[in-house]
């Protein structure tokens, strides 16, 4: 007789009937008898799932931290046959499992199939566990996402003024809580939206694929995202939050696909993770004009590295142009550039006010691209007409060192705002080989720096900067200092039982 699906049922289950656990017995004889004993009652007949035991596959992972109590989605009646709506399921899965969050927390795993579902909740003390054969798949129905108010530091939906719809997978006011797998996959089926986007069909704005909203303590990590409607990962006004090991990608020509948007969090840091996307691969964002600079909240203590980025009419890495709350100290390192728009851009425009500062970017290798830097201040999409002119950003203390690129039409585009210059502005130890002017039109050859309404240095930088980075010898900083949530070791976990 087939074991039971999610193997043997754990002795508590006596104390928590409506969860269904993964246990190790350390007696077989007796786990053979206790699975006989439910297997008629509890085995479900689940599509593409039915052989998944969670006790045979020994499945480890790493997170911040691993839980006590084990359950599979099909114990709550889920079907993964890319067909059936299973949004009620992870709801009701994710209820159930968050009475004890008190006691050691539980793990949602998501087994072999297709899971089609709309958006649901996570809950604190929580691991949602996507199998490596486990696709999730994203409704493209409007109503399978609820609609919810703007974000307060945004004070108007992103793609229409008015409330906006749920993203697939949501949390709010969490503690502890861990999206994770075997790089399982996450589909956000997202062409639908897309044209609705572009034919302006849309009444309220397109939801996102993962976003978490007021928490501490978030991991995202060892997934593949595909096709989100709009932004991939979302996480806002949150604290200690781990990103790794990402692969994201989506239509190069898809709109507002950003791959990962920090926005307003503090204590982020960003690993070994790879985006091809239609816009950003990684957008530092803090809230829009009036509203941000009321809500308050920067980004700040960012680390980046070790990332990977194609995004031909976008940037690898972003700063706003949403930063009315504060943008500071962001250190990105081992970054890995192709075929993109952009290296590093800063994006603001009086109205924006807060500050950009205390940036810092190393080891950055570049092939193929339009600017290596690029910074505007006059990025002017505004949320309504009360914003405040008279706002403006204060930009200061970017460093940029140790950059090597190839195939690039212009190096430095840098628009500061007259009377607002950009100041502080480092540049080191950078080497850039330009395109070859044969594949370039006489309209299209441009200058390979431009500055306007900026003040800073250079040092042994290749093409020789303009006349407003004079020449120091000099290397731009880097902090030695290493911020707390690189510290942060992640635990060996196994799905079905705690801490190896």
């Amino acid at each position: 007789m087939k074991t039971c699906l999610w193997a043997l049922i754990s002795i508590q289950i006596l104390f928590f009937s409506h969860i269904k656990m993964c246990s190790y017995v350390k007696s077989h004889v007796v786990g053979e008898f206790l699975a006989c004993i439910v297997v008629g009652l509890l085995c479900l007949n689940v599509v593409q799932s039915r052989d998944f035991d969670c006790r045979k596959e020994q499945i480890q992972y790493s997170a911040i931290n691993c839980r006590k109590h084990t359950a599979l989605l099909t114990d709550f009646g889920g079907i993964g046959d890319g067909k059936t709506l299973n949004t009620a399921v992870f709801k009701a899965a994710i209820a159930n499992l968050s009475s004890v969050a008190s006691d050691g927390g539980a793990q949602l795993v998501v087994p072999p199939g297709r899971w089609l579902t709309g958006s649901f909740d996570l809950t604190s003390h929580f691991t949602l566990y996507i199998h490596k054969d486990a696709v999730l798949l994203a409704s493209q129905e409007e109503s399978d996402y609820p609609l919810i108010d703007p974000l307060p530091s945004y004070g108007v939906g992103r793609d229409a003024p008015g409330k906006r719809f749920a993203s697939l997978i949501f949390g709010t006011n969490l503690t502890d809580v861990v999206i994770t797998g075997g790089n399982g996959t996450i589909n956000g089926q997202g062409v639908t939206w897309w044209k609705k986007f572009k034919a302006h069909q849309l009444k309220n704005t397109r939801p996102y694929l993962i976003e978490i909203l007021y928490s501490d303590q978030v991991q995202i990590s060892y997934l593949t995202l595909i096709n989100s409607p709009s932004w991939h990962v979302h996480p806002t006004y949150c604290s200690n939050v781990i990103i790794e090991n990402l692969t994201i990608i989506a239509p190069i020509d898809s709109p507002n696909t950003d791959g990962i948007n920090p926005d307003s969090c503090s204590n982020t840091r960003i690993r070994d993770s790879y985006v091809v996307s239609g816009d950003d691969c990684i957008a530092v964002k803090s809230g829009w004009d009036e509203y941000g600079i009321k809500f308050g909240m920067p980004t700040q203590h960012l680390s980046i590295r070790r990332f990977t980025c194609i995004s031909p009419d976008s940037a690898v890495i972003a700063l706003g142009s949403e930063m009315s709350g504060g943008i500071q100290d962001v250190r990105a390192e081992e970054i890995y550039a192709i075929n993109s728009q952009s290296g590093v851009r800063i994006k603001t425009a009086p109205g924006r006010g807060a500050y950009v500062k205390d940036i810092f970017v190393r080891n950055f290798n570049m092939n193929t691209m339009k600017y290596v830097f690029w910074m505007t201040g006059a990025y002017g999409s505004h949320p309504d007409k009360g914003y405040d002119p008279k706002a403006l950003p204060e930009i200061t203390n970017i460093n940029y060192r140790d950059m090597v690129g190839k195939n690039v039409t212009i190096v430095g585009d840098l628009s500061g705002i007259q009377n607002d210059p950009f100041t502080g502005i480092c540049i080191s130890n950078v080497t850039i080989e330009l395109k070859s002017s044969i594949f370039l039109s006489e309209k299209k050859k441009k200058l390979p720096w431009n500055c306007t309404d900026i003040a800073g240095v250079s040092s042994r930088v290749t093409p020789k900067p303009c006349d407003l980075l004079p020449e120091k010898q000099v290397d731009c900083a880097f902090p030695a200092d290493v911020l707390p949530i690189d510290l942060v070791e992640l635990k060996t976990c196994l799905v079905g039982v705690g801490k190896v």
